[in-house]
């Protein structure tokens, strides 16, 4: 049984605590957060807890950690959990460039360590519906795919109150919807497109209403080298939010409604319409792996049983598109991949 750290004891990774408990591989043993009251949580819970990073990594206990620290802290904390000798996962996006996740790849694996990143989204039922048409050659040729969230609602969401609930709307933590939903949907697309390759990006990013340093609305543009353009878009600004999928091909279009309630099977109710102007729903696909699946696929790779569910690699790639977002939006001009 793999024992787990959490570094970082907040609305998340309380969560995690819970979905680490009901996997069959690990437990949750150990919390740090420099908060006392969300150790309270944690001792409440059945945690032992720290009041520093260096006292839960010292504990030889300790197989594994969770880091779900703000996303600027991700880097450094993946880091010395790493030079501990401590197995990791890293919440999603794995840090705040492309760079700082080559350098933990290149760590983790001269110390013979799992790391992985909890993006957990891309066993979503309505992408993976999503991916299953267009595999299955329901669009034929892809044209354009168009992946969006829209809310008037900050992305802080139901954050925990006792340690800085606002860090999401500020840039010096890593805020904005870039690096929040959108390093979930740029990963979905790509995913989505492969074995296509990015060729280019341009984007756009604003800060309106939720944030004065950064964005509450990021729209970006990939093009893929099959002649596939495709969009991003996290809009937290909008009372009208668009559908959350739109798909053009050369044999039809296919939408899905968004969801308020942020409900994936909502989101998976994609109708296609033929050229010749039939419509269908097509099959929701079920979900695939679960969050404590995840876990179990992380722990059996721990004792070296198999791969992690998400490969640092793959992730790279979604850093280096989030990156050149950021790039083209202070730049003004589309970046080459």
């Amino acid at each position: 049984m793999l024992s787990v750290g959490i570094i970082g004891f907040g609305r998340i990774g309380k969560e995690h605590a819970a979905w680490i408990n009901a996997s069959s591989n690990a437990r949750a043993i150990a919390a740090f957060d420099p908060t006392p009251a969300r150790r309270q949580i944690a001792t409440d819970l059945g945690l032992k807890t720290f009041d520093s990073l260096d006292a839960l990594l010292s504990d030889p206990t300790i197989d594994a950690v969770l880091v779900s620290t703000p996303t600027a802290m991700h880097f450094a904390d993946a880091a010395r959990a790493i030079a501990a000798g401590k197995h990791v996962m890293v919440e999603k996006p794995i840090g705040l460039d492309a760079a700082e996740g080559q350098k933990l790849h290149e760590q983790a694996t001269a110390a013979g360590r799992v790391l992985s990143v909890f993006h957990c989204r891309r066993w979503d039922n309505d992408f993976l519906t999503v991916k299953q048409a267009v595999d299955s050659g329901v669009f034929g040729k892809l044209i354009n795919v168009e992946s969006r969230l829209g809310q008037w609602s900050s992305c802080v969401g139901p954050a925990a109150r006792e340690y800085r609930p606002n860090w999401r709307n500020e840039k010096s933590f890593g805020g904005g919807g870039l690096y929040d939903w959108g390093s979930h949907f740029v990963d979905q697309l790509h995913l989505l497109l492969a074995p296509a390759k990015p060729v280019r990006v341009f984007a756009q990013m604003t800060a309106n209403v939720w944030s004065q340093d950064c964005d509450d609305f990021a729209r970006l543009l990939i093009d893929f080298d099959n002649g596939c353009s495709t969009l991003c878009e996290i809009n937290t600004v909008t009372t009208r939010p668009l559908p959350r999928w739109h798909i053009d091909g050369t044999l039809g279009s296919g939408e899905s409604p968004f969801s308020l309630a942020f409900d994936t099977h909502e989101w998976a109710k994609l109708t296609f319409t033929s050229s010749d102007g039939t419509t269908q729903q097509i099959p929701e696909a079920a979900k695939g792996l679960n969050e404590s699946q995840i876990w179990d696929r992380f722990a059996r790779a721990c004792r070296g049983d198999g791969a992690p569910a998400v490969d640092v690699p793959s992730v790279l790639l979604t850093m280096r598109l989030l990156d050149a977002a950021r790039q083209s939006a202070a730049e003004g001009h589309a970046v080459q991949i």
